[in-house]
């Protein structure tokens, strides 16, 4: 009896300051200020623990007024993963209030904290997907269009002192993403071999290829709705899907703009001020 007491007291425990880690972290989000990281505040807190964070968080934007439209993976390309030091991919949530026009100047303070700029490939569904055993041909399938796309991470962790707890309950790390307005059928395309080029300033940055994320986007959207369906979360028809940066993330400061160009697809452009 006093080991369940024990196990009940100590589960309460952890429900507890996953609550209070959420809050913490939602209160960072709308004072645009960073947090200590997560991971040692203690109970040994794991990947579900993150997940359930990154839940509770959603939870106060969407009583907030914002709305899904989207998922994203994070972590997913080696470079992105030595710049960071996390080993695997993780997911987040994207809301409406995150997505800005292609061209859009983003004032970093009023609505960001530590911004990097990523580029990668949007997924755009006609149907939905649910995990598990979800495969790269029920992507494609599922896949209405791709669009070029840019991400811009914020981390609510200091310094961008992050694992793969810290950046899971984080929301991904999830900032705000750019979509270029070209459409292409996926079908039409080796999304596998699809480069992007990135400029910063007018001068160029960094390039990459679709297959720097898990082989193929269509990899890596396979396995964001296998992961999720473990939670009992969806991938739904009109949302779109980001599948992971192609390049490393280069920090954004005012007076910085950036271009990229997804060959053969388009072109997407964000600036700061």
């Amino acid at each position: 009896m006093a080991d369940a007491a024990h196990e009940a007291a100590h589960d309460a425990a952890r429900v507890a300051l996953r609550e209070r880690l959420a809050q913490e972290l939602y209160a960072a989000l709308c004072a645009r200020r960073t947090v200590a990281p997560l991971r040692s505040r203690g109970l040994d807190l794991g990947i579900d623990d993150a997940y359930a964070i990154s839940r509770a968080l959603l939870e106060r934007r969407l009583a907030a007024g914002e709305r899904v439209i989207g998922k994203k993976i994070g972590v997913t390309s080696k470079a992105v993963q030595d710049m960071l030091g996390v080993h695997q991919p993780d997911f987040g949530f994207l809301t409406d209030r995150m997505q800005i026009a292609d061209g859009a100047t983003i004032r970093i303070g009023e609505s960001m904290i530590q911004p990097r700029a990523e580029a990668e490939i949007a997924l755009i569904l006609g149907r939905g997907l649910k995990g598990p055993g979800v495969s790269t041909a029920q992507v494609l399938a599922a896949t209405e269009a791709v669009a070029p796309c840019f991400e811009i991470v914020d981390s609510r962790i200091e310094s961008w002192n992050i694992g793969i707890l810290d950046t899971v309950a984080d929301n991904a790390s999830c900032g705000v993403f750019v979509l270029g307005s070209a459409r292409l059928d996926p079908r039409t395309l080796d999304l596998a071999s699809l480069r992007v080029r990135v400029w910063k300033n007018g001068a160029p940055l960094s390039e990459g290829l679709g297959s720097a994320v898990q082989g193929s986007p269509l990899a890596s959207v396979a396995w964001l709705a296998d992961t999720l369906g473990r939670y009992g979360v969806s991938l739904d028809p009109g949302e779109v899907i980001l599948s992971g940066s192609l390049v490393p993330l280069e920090p954004a400061l005012p007076g910085d703009s950036f271009r990229l160009q997804l060959e053969g697809v388009g072109d997407a452009s964000v600036h700061f001020a």
